[in-house]
């Protein structure tokens, strides 16, 4: 593997563990407002929520329910599910603006490594912070899951 292609990985790993430390410590500790709580009392009871449902949101939230300590907690574990997903499309954001920055950058400049990797971890980043995905991504809602999977 060349140095590039290393350096790429490490860094998407990097923005990942970012993303799911920011995530965590302003993960909401309880359910909040509207649908929060439908989908986790029903990912912890693998119970219908109303049309169109989420079956795999609530297959995998029963997964990550399953590490509670106690009933009290599962609200909190649920979010988890959200920030897990969430930062996993931090670290895709930046892998995919990599592959085509990469492509975007003429060879023989000498600051290519640099240029690509740059502008992956601005797009990652910039991805983290912005507000909707942040909120998205502290709440058990599928909008977090739903961007993991379109990323």
């Amino acid at each position: 593997m060349n140095s590039f292609a290393r350096l790429n990985r490490i860094m998407g790993w990097v923005m990942f563990i970012v993303a799911l430390v920011v995530y965590t410590l302003t993960l909401e500790q309880s359910v909040s407002l509207w649908d929060c709580g439908e989908f986790a009392s029903a990912a912890y009871k693998l119970q219908v929520v109303h049309p169109p449902g989420a079956p795999l949101f609530l297959m995998i939230g029963r997964l990550f329910s399953l590490m509670a300590s106690s009933p009290e907690m599962v609200g909190f574990w649920i979010n988890m599910l959200s920030a897990v997903a969430s930062a996993g499309t931090v670290m895709f954001t930046f892998w995919i603006t990599t592959y085509f920055a990469e492509r975007m950058v003429d060879d023989a400049n000498e600051n290519k490594t640099l240029l690509v990797l740059g502008a992956g971890a601005v797009a990652a980043l910039t991805n983290t912070f912005i507000d909707s995905f942040w909120f998205s991504a502290v709440e058990s809602e599928v909008y977090a899951l739903s961007s993991f999977f379109t990323a």
